[in-house]
């Protein structure tokens, strides 16, 4: 069958910080786009969005838009995804989704093009862009279970406010000028909007990502948990997470745990094996200080590696530091890499 030049592109969410990274990203990528559709709320309809030079009208999404559309790029909120993809799928269109609508769904393919991109062959309409940290993980460790076998991982995340929405680092960087100047602040947004104790983020950590659930882990160390085990194929793989805030704009970072399967792997052999993995940078020179930080990496499409060293006391276990923008390789760039691969593989009608 004859590729075609160009797509119907809908963007579901286009007035929002991850939509603008998607349509950013489309630009950037030169995406073959031949229609471009913009879609929001009722609310932020009707807003104007440059798009190569072209101003588009953004539009509401109804279950009518997506009339064909050939690929739907979905971060409106899980409501959102749960109540109109299903349409866009009747209309025709492969939809790639950036909520957790449907991440553990086992008819619903969650992919990492660097990880899993062959799960794309099984989609039934809806593909799930995985968790922001939990993609720039499986990044790093993809190559390290594909040579040396993988047994266990733990994470420590330090993520960035804009995790959690534009309002979120308009209020770091209020109460950051409130403590500065010696004003009053009330706390509303973090670290659940809508939850019964809001805490202030300037100058300050907070040990909780979404709601805690019963079992005592908070829903984001749970996704990073069961979506790393079905990412990377591994049901029986060990993985344990703990999620914290910090007041840093864009940039999550993790210090990660894992343990190999192979005996006698040194930290060097782990070093070059990353320095060539597609989607990743090794920046660890720790003589000269280089190493990955959140503030160097926005804006960039990878994941950052560096601090590889093997633990004092377990010979199979390692100690890496990961970085990158939760918005691009996150989310947007994740997203936009995915619909690279559905054309790739000959899957877009």
């Amino acid at each position: 069958m004859e590729q075609k030049k160009g797509f119907h592109v809908a963007v579901v969410g286009a007035t929002g910080a991850v939509g603008q990274q998607m349509i950013q990203t489309l630009e950037n990528r030169d995406f073959p786009i031949s229609q471009f559709t913009l879609l929001s709320s009722a609310r932020s309809a009707g807003s104007k969005v440059t798009f190569k030079g072209q101003e588009y009208t953004v539009q509401e999404a109804k279950p009518e838009s997506f009339e064909g559309v050939d690929i739907a790029l979905f971060s409106a909120g899980g409501s959102v995804s749960q109540e109109l993809a299903p349409h866009a799928v009747e209309h025709g269109a492969i939809v790639v989704d950036n909520t957790s609508a449907f991440r553990m769904d086992p008819n619903v393919p969650l992919v990492v093009p660097e990880v899993n991109e062959d799960d794309l062959n099984k989609h039934n309409g809806i593909i799930a862009n995985p968790n922001c940290s939990t993609i720039q993980m499986v990044v790093a460790l993809q190559p390290v279970k594909e040579k040396y076998g993988l047994k266990k991982v733990i994470v420590s995340t330090y993520q960035a406010v804009s995790g959690s929405g534009a309002a979120a680092v308009e209020e770091l960087n209020e109460q950051t000028k409130a403590i500065i100047n010696n004003e009053e602040f009330e706390p509303a947004i973090l670290p659940v909007k809508g939850d019964k104790k809001h805490y202030q983020i300037a100058f300050n950590a907070i040990p909780q990502i979404d709601k805690f659930q019963d079992n005592g882990y908070t829903f984001e160390e749970m996704k990073m948990i069961n979506e790393t085990k079905k990412i990377m194929h591994m049901p029986e793989l060990q993985v344990a997470a703990t999620c914290v805030r910090l007041p840093v704009a864009t940039g999550h970072s993790e210090s990660l745990y894992f343990e190999v399967d192979s005996n006698g792997v040194t930290a060097n052999e782990v070093k070059s094996l990353l320095e060539n993995a597609r989607g990743v940078v090794l920046q660890d020179d720790p003589e000269n200080q280089i190493y990955p930080m959140p503030a160097d990496c926005v804006g960039k499409n990878d994941v950052f590696v560096g601090r590889i060293r093997k633990d004092l006391d377990e010979d199979k276990g390692f100690h890496m530091w990961v970085v990158s923008d939760n918005l691009l390789k996150g989310a947007a760039w994740n997203s936009v890499q995915i619909a690279e691969s559905l054309i790739k593989l000959g899957l877009v009608k």
